[in-house]
């Protein structure tokens, strides 16, 4: 099968639509869990470690210079562990979302196994106790 009848076949089938809608509402995800982790749940601990600014945490590997007589200013170079530290618990927060996520899925597909199992075993279908 060729690669445009595979891709049509991929395209007919909803996979694509399906894949679309779910990078979609990913997108829009991370930028609420973005927000609540940087609006939300960084400066309460902040405040609580004494008024941290966690977007300013950052440690100076070179300072910068300022412009002088017409040589344009250098910014200094930082390593920005504050950000580092946001993006991370921003990232933790998608992780434990995400799992959760897929464990009810995961339960939801096998609630029809089970319904099976129940009726082929009695042959009808009664409420479990």
């Amino acid at each position: 099968m060729s690669v445009i009848n595979e891709f049509k076949e991929f395209a007919i089938k909803g996979n694509m639509i399906d894949m679309a809608v779910g990078i979609i509402i990913g997108g829009a995800f991370g930028k609420i869990v973005t927000s609540l982790v940087n609006d939300v749940i960084m400066p309460p601990i902040g405040v609580l470690l004494g008024g941290v600014n966690f977007q300013d945490l950052a440690i100076t590997l070179k300072k910068g210079k300022d412009a002088i007589e017409g040589q344009p200013a250098v910014a200094p170079v930082l390593l920005n562990y504050g950000k580092f530290i946001q993006t991370t618990v921003d990232f933790l927060i998608v992780a434990v979302a995400v799992f959760i996520l897929v464990k009810m899925v995961n339960k939801m597909r096998r609630i029809p196994e089970i319904v099976q199992k129940k009726i082929g075993t009695a042959g009808t279908l009664e409420e479990t106790k």
